[in-house]
């Protein structure tokens, strides 16, 4: 394996556990809501900090308070003086460019790709699927009604959106951000990982040949 693999995802379309699912058939490593921990101990930033700013949009000026380094124990002055939404940001950002430097692995979400637009050994991935699925999965997964179920879809979406567009140069969710978009309410969690993985061998094979 050579490759670095960044995972987008509408909400309800079991994004996670087909990045998960897709770093355990490739035998490499999957970073998700663990990658916090590791920005914690890396930057400074203490993990509630992280979590609760974790791919939120950014208020802009309007949240522009200095945050105080010693009550949130920020200890990397890289850091300071500017807006939490963006200490949050640059923090995930160096951790995912550390993590892409030790070897192949699976990146979900937190605008990776933009992060990694450098790197010449990176597939973007975007998982999306119908409204109504998503509805019913995340009626089953969180017991909420239908209402909401699409409440909480529309919500976490337009939050990705939101800060996924303010720190990217491209489109949440377009398909021209990224190398593939496949439908997951349509082949189901192990047909979308099945279908990845052989698009990512197939994408290792070509790697290979050009050499």
């Amino acid at each position: 394996m050579k490759s670095i693999i960044t995972v987008g995802r509408q909400f309800g379309t079991g994004g996670h556990e087909i990045g998960q699912k897709l770093a355990e058939k490739l035998g490499i490593k999957c970073y998700d809501k663990d990658l916090i921990k590791r920005v914690a101990q890396e930057s400074g930033l203490c993990p509630e900090i992280l979590e609760n700013n974790d791919e939120r949009p950014t208020s802009s000026f309007l949240y522009n308070l200095v945050m105080d380094t010693y009550s949130f124990g920020i200890t990397n002055t890289n850091y300071v003086d500017m807006p939490i939404s963006h200490k949050v940001f640059l923090a995930q950002f160096d951790t995912i460019k550390k993590i892409a430097n030790e070897g192949p692995c699976v990146i979900v979400g937190r605008c990776a790709d933009y992060a990694l637009a450098d790197y010449d050994n990176v597939l973007n991935l975007f998982i999306y699927g119908d409204m109504d699925k998503r509805i019913s999965r995340v009626m089953n997964k969180y017991s909420v009604s239908e209402k909401e179920a699409r409440d909480m879809i529309i919500k976490k979406d337009k939050q990705r959106a939101s800060y996924y567009n303010y720190y990217s140069t491209k489109k949440w969710g377009k398909a021209e951000t990224y190398n593939l978009c496949v439908d997951s309410t349509l082949l189901g969690r192990d047909g979308t990982v099945n279908l990845l993985y052989q698009f990512v061998m197939d994408y290792e094979d070509m790697i290979t040949a050009n050499r």
